[in-house]
């Protein structure tokens, strides 16, 4: 099986890993000659397919499977026009991703679905969150604490180019499911820990939901497959809020992180369930899924005398990074680390037979790090200020 796979930067990093995991060979292609997915695949192809259609015309011409790991729609809509011409199945669901890739257009959904979501602003009250349309992730989500930095955000910014919202305390949570029109597979929710500026920092599985609220979890996530009759994946992201599950936002792509961290908890690889759907147009039956091992997935930063763990926005711009197994006792990591004395990041993956045993394994290998590295300081940062907005 080889497969390609357009973008090499965080969606890129997480289908090249999931994809060694299959034993499938994988060609990445991406304008960046330093596209981190680039140390981690087969093949790699330096191609802007907006530019050079045919270039890439040529490049796919002996795969399987395309596989989009990039979110510019202008991108997007190449990509679907040239896989048709080349008769490749991509694994994309474009009528479903043009909803999910506008948080206005999900808001929506979420709606007319009677789906429980935060309120938006006015209807709520402060704090709120301010999250662009249509930018997915954490990026540029800020929160705003009163009414006077809220006021001068409104004047700044075009409201209709913005989501406000109540901010929700509580846990996040993500699920993916896997789906084919009216068929779906709902598989593992993760528990995901954010940075000061809410870029996901660290996912952990299994979580400690409630029979029930795994439950309405589930039907939360299957509603919004079959209404969308969603061909491929789609992680649903909702926070814990006073006993409720809240839907923060969705996403009919490949999403990053939680693939791995599922695949090593339940050895489901979400990959091979696209391949599936895309390549033979059927859903495999799989188990009821009881968690297999504990897992803790988080990304480190290593300079001067620090280790902090951080966003993933960390990884986006490390260069090519390579796999390593073993690395300071995590079992496998995907890093540029070089030396102990330059300045390095990894995604750091950890897995035992509990997840309290693989956080204790987890603080271990971050031990080992910081005194092979001679490090003195550590830093796990929440959200905090950094990330909100005052008035004076």
């Amino acid at each position: 099986m080889r497969v390609a796979v357009v973008g090499g930067k965080l969606q890129g990093i997480e289908t090249c890993y999931l994809a060694h995991q299959a034993a499938w060979e994988v060609v990445v292609i991406d304008k960046d000659p330093c596209a981190p997915a680039r140390g981690l695949c087969d093949d790699f192809f330096c191609n802007d397919i907006m530019r050079e259609p045919e270039a890439l015309a040529r490049v796919i011409r002996d795969v399987d499977l395309i596989i989009p790991a990039m979110e510019d729609l202008e991108g997007l809509k190449c990509l679907v026009e040239v896989a048709a011409r080349a008769d490749i199945p991509l694994a994309f669901d474009e009528n479903a991703y043009a909803t999910t890739s506008s948080k206005k257009e999900s808001d929506h959904l979420f709606y007319r679905l009677g789906l429980p979501a935060p309120r938006p602003w006015p209807d709520c009250r402060l704090p709120v969150i301010a999250k662009p349309v249509a930018s997915s992730g954490s990026k540029d989500i800020m929160k705003i604490d009163d009414r006077e930095a809220l006021s001068e955000f409104l004047k700044k910014n075009n409201l209709p180019q913005w989501i406000v919202q109540e901010y929700l305390e509580g846990p996040s949570y993500s699920l993916e499911v896997v789906g084919l029109g009216e068929q779906c597979i709902a598989l593992q929710p993760t528990g995901l820990e954010m940075d000061a500026t809410f870029d996901c920092k660290r996912v952990v599985a299994p979580i400690d939901l409630s029979t029930a609220l795994d439950r309405e979890f589930r039907v939360i996530t299957s509603t919004l497959a079959q209404t969308l009759n969603l061909n491929g994946v789609m992680d649903v992201e909702v926070v814990h809020h006073e006993d409720h599950l809240k839907i923060l936002e969705i996403d009919a792509r490949l999403p990053s992180q939680t693939p791995t961290v599922v695949e090593r908890s339940t050895g489901i690889n979400m990959l091979e369930l696209l391949g599936k759907v895309f390549l033979d147009s059927r859903l495999p039956e799989i188990s009821p899924m009881m968690p297999q091992r504990g897992v803790v997935y988080e990304h480190i930063r290593v300079w001067e005398d620090h280790l902090e763990v951080s966003g993933e926005h960390i990884m986006a711009d490390a260069g090519p990074l390579h796999m390593e197994n073993d690395f300071f006792g995590a079992d496998t990591a995907l890093t540029n680390f070089s030396s102990p004395g330059r300045p390095w990041v990894a995604t750091l993956i950890v897995s035992d037979t509990s997840r309290e045993r693989a956080w204790k394994k987890r603080c271990r290998v971050i031990r080992a790090i910081m005194e092979a590295c001679e490090l003195s300081r550590y830093e796990d940062p929440i959200p905090n200020d950094r990330g909100t907005l005052k008035g004076r």
